[in-house]
């Protein structure tokens, strides 16, 4: 993460170099951008810290990490499909769900679902694309996103120490 903030800084500073008006420019465009949607931002932040929270870990391990492959693989996918959250949110939460005792391959179909199936995005699209294009769309995505986080989850989830919930040395 680190090596990220340097290149950033780098490219910041020579572009101040190249062209300060248009650098300042940028920045100023960009801070408005972030103050729009930073009330947006900590409010889904707190929504789901308060839910991982006052969910148990027993309730999590119980319906996304038991042995009824086929239930939590429906769940996941509901849950990833009816949520809205940026990308960048669902992957600390799919790690805060792994850590709670969620099989990998079902924290793998919560976070497809959420980035390739989104309901309420939905809705969203087919004013603009068209119903057939989105149901269409929805029909793909939906057992795409199933099939790839088995195969995926199932793939890795041998070479995971289930205490450590770290990849094995």
């Amino acid at each position: 993460m680190i090596f990220l903030y340097v290149i950033t800084g780098g490219s910041l500073f020579i572009s101040f170099i190249l062209n300060k008006d248009k650098t300042i420019k940028a920045l100023k465009v960009a801070w408005k951008k972030i103050k729009k949607i930073l009330p947006s931002f900590i409010k889904m932040l707190i929504l789901i810290s308060v839910m991982l929270y006052l969910l148990p870990d027993k309730t999590i391990a119980k319906y996304l990490g038991g042995t009824n492959i086929f239930r939590e693989t429906i769940l996941a996918s509901a849950l990833g499909s009816i949520t809205i959250m940026p990308g960048f949110i669902a992957f600390p939460v799919a790690y805060s769900l792994y850590s709670k005792g969620a099989k990998l391959s079902i924290v793998l179909t919560y976070i497809g679902a959420a980035a390739l199936t989104r309901i309420p995005m939905t809705i969203f699209e087919a004013s603009f694309l068209g119903i057939k294009f989105s149901v269409i769309r929805l029909l793909v995505s939906i057992p795409l996103v199933i099939l790839s986080s088995i195969v995926i989850g199932n793939s890795f989830e041998h070479n995971v120490n289930p205490k450590q919930k770290k990849p094995l040395d």
